[in-house]
C-alpha cells in the first residue's frame, strides 16, 4: 500500500504544468492497434493506468517504446495478433475494454475481461455490447471475459440509450474499419471523444461530428500511424485549481485548455476564487473562504462527476451551506466519512450531499477509496491543521502523474511512502 503524508496549513505558491488528459490517453493507445505501422502519443501522462496499458499491447505482441520522462509512446503494431490480454492486467482497469471493438474490427475476433477501475457505481457496458452487436458482431460474456466476433463489421445506426463516454468511443473505434457508414447518436461531447475521433482521421479514417451529439464514421480499408497530442488533463487541472482556493493559495497551472474547464472556473467564480485565464495557462487566487454554492454533475459540458469529489471537499471549509448533488454515480459519495474524520460537517441524502462549512480541518489518517476520492482527501489535507496520512494512494496514482514532485514544487511539506519506503 502506497501512503501520502501531508502537514497541512501552507498556502500553496508557485507554477506546475498539467499531464496529458487520462481519459484520452487509454482509448488512444488502443486506437494505435487500428493502424498499420508505427503511431506515436505525445503528452502522455506518466501514471499507472499508461504502464498497464502498455503492458496489454506488448501482450498482444506490439512493440511500445515509452519515454515517460518526455511524455512519448510509440507504438509498432506489426506483430499484433489476435489473443486474450492479461486478466489480472486487464481487469485492473476500466479502459481496457476498448480493445474489445479495435481488436474486433482489425482482426476479426476480441476477447477481453470485464473491466475494473473505481468502484464508484454501477458502471455497465450494456451499451458497448449494443453498439458492437449492431454493427454486426456476435457478442457474448464467457466466464467473466466478453468475447467478439465478426467477418466483417458493417455500418448502421446506433441510437445509445443513455450518454456514454465508454459506448460512443468503443463504437467510434470499431465503425472506422467497418464496411459502409455508421450513425453514433445520444454521444457523449466530451473533448476526449473529439481527441480520439481526430486520431483515427490523422490515420486516414473518415469521423465527424464528435463533440456534438451525432457522429458519423465512414468506415475505410486501412489506417495508417499517425502522431498526435495528447489534450492536457480537465481534472488534474480541476484538483490543482480547488487545491490552490481551499489552501488560499496563489498557484499558475500551465499547459491547459481553459474552453475545457469552463464548468470548473464558472463554479470557482461563483465561490468568490480569483481566476485568471492567460491563453494555456491559469492562474487561481484563494483570498479566504470560499462562499457556499450549489454544484449538480452532468454531463460534458455540465460540471463533470470526476471533479465532484474535489469541489466537496473545498466547499468543506466554505462560508455557509452548500449543495452537492451527484447524477451519474450512486457510490461518489464513499469518501465523505473520511472528510468527516478531518472534522467536516457533510449528510448525504441520497444523491445529494449537505456540506456545512467549518472554519477549519485537522489532520487524521484516512483513505482513499478511488482516484478522484484520495484527491479530494490529498487537497482537504493540504488545507487542514496538523498531519494527514492517506492510504491507499495507488488509487491516485492511476490518474495523477509525478504528484508528490508537484506537491513539493508548490510548497507543500508532502512524502509518498511505498511499504516503509520512499517512492523514488
Amino acid at each position: 500500500m502506497t501512503t501520502l503524508t501531508i502537514r497541512g496549513g501552507r498556502p500553496l505558491q508557485g507554477t506546475i504544468r498539467v499531464g496529458g488528459r487520462k481519459n484520452a490517453t487509454l482509448p488512444l493507445i488502443a486506437a494505435t492497434l487500428l493502424a498499420d505501422g508505427t503511431s506515436r502519443l505525445e503528452n502522455v501522462p506518466q501514471i499507472h493506468d499508461v504502464k498497464v496499458y502498455r503492458n496489454l499491447l506488448t501482450g498482444l505482441g506490439a512493440r511500445v517504446d515509452w519515454d515517460p520522462v518526455n511524455g512519448n509512446l510509440t507504438v509498432h503494431t506489426d506483430g499484433v495478433r489476435p489473443g486474450e490480454p492479461d486478466y489480472h492486467l486487464a481487469s485492473s482497469i476500466r479502459a481496457s475494454y476498448y480493445l474489445l471493438g479495435v481488436m474486433l474490427a482489425r482482426y476479426g475476433e476480441a476477447s477481453v475481461p470485464m473491466p475494473g477501475g473505481d468502484n464508484i457505481g454501477h458502471r455497465p457496458v450494456d451499451q458497448h455490447i449494443k453498439g458492437l452487436t449492431a454493427l454486426g458482431a456476435e457478442v457474448w460474456v464467457d466466464r467473466g471475459i466478453i468475447r467478439a466476433r465478426a467477418r466483417r463489421l458493417r455500418g448502421t445506426s446506433v441510437y445509445l440509450d443513455i450518454i456514454s463516454v465508454g459506448a460512443t468511443i468503443q463504437v467510434m473505434l470499431a465503425a472506422s474499419l467497418a464496411e459502409g457508414t455508421t450513425v453514433i447518436q445520444n454521444c457523449a461531447r466530451e473533448p476526449h471523444v473529439v481527441a480520439v475521433a481526430n486520431f483515427i482521421n490523422a490515420c486516414g479514417g473518415k469521423v465527424t461530428g464528435a463533440g456534438t451529439d451525432t457522429i458519423r464514421v465512414r468506415g475505410v480499408e486501412r489506417l495508417v500511424g499517425a502522431t498526435h497530442t495528447v489534450i492536457p488533463d480537465d481534472i488534474e487541472a480541476g484538483t490543482w485549481m480547488m487545491a490552490a482556493a481551499m489552501t488560499q493559495g496563489d498557484v499558475t497551472l500551465q499547459n491547459v485548455i481553459p474552453t475545457h474547464i469552463t464548468p470548473i472556473i464558472a463554479k470557482l467564480r461563483e465561490a468568490g476564487v480569483e481566476i485568471h485565464e492567460l491563453g494555456d495557462a491559469v492562474r487561481v487566487i484563494g483570498r479566504g473562504r470560499p462562499k457556499a454554492i450549489n454544484v449538480k454533475t452532468l454531463p460534458y459540458p455540465g460540471f463533470p462527476t470526476d471533479a465532484q469529489s474535489q469541489m466537496t471537499a473545498m466547499l468543506s471549509l466554505a462560508e455557509g451551506t452548500s449543495y452537492v448533488t451527484e447524477t451519474l454515480y450512486e457510490d461518489r459519495f464513499r469518501f465523505v466519512p473520511e472528510l468527516v474524520r478531518m472534522g467536516a460537517e457533510i449528510r448525504v441524502e441520497g444523491r445529494t450531499a449537505i456540506v456545512k462549512g467549518v472554519e477549519r480541518l485537522y489532520g487524521a489518517p484516512v483513505e482513499a477509496t478511488d482516484i478522484r476520492a484520495g484527491a479530494a482527501l490529498v487537497i482537504a489535507g493540504l488545507a487542514a491543521e496538523g498531519e494527514t496520512t492517506i492510504y491507499g494512494m495507488e488509487h491516485v496514482q492511476r490518474g495523477y502523474e509525478k504528484l508528490e514532485q508537484k506537491l513539493l514544487a508548490l510548497g507543500a511539506d508532502a512524502k509518498m511512502q511505498r511499504q516503509g519506503a520512499a517512492v523514488v
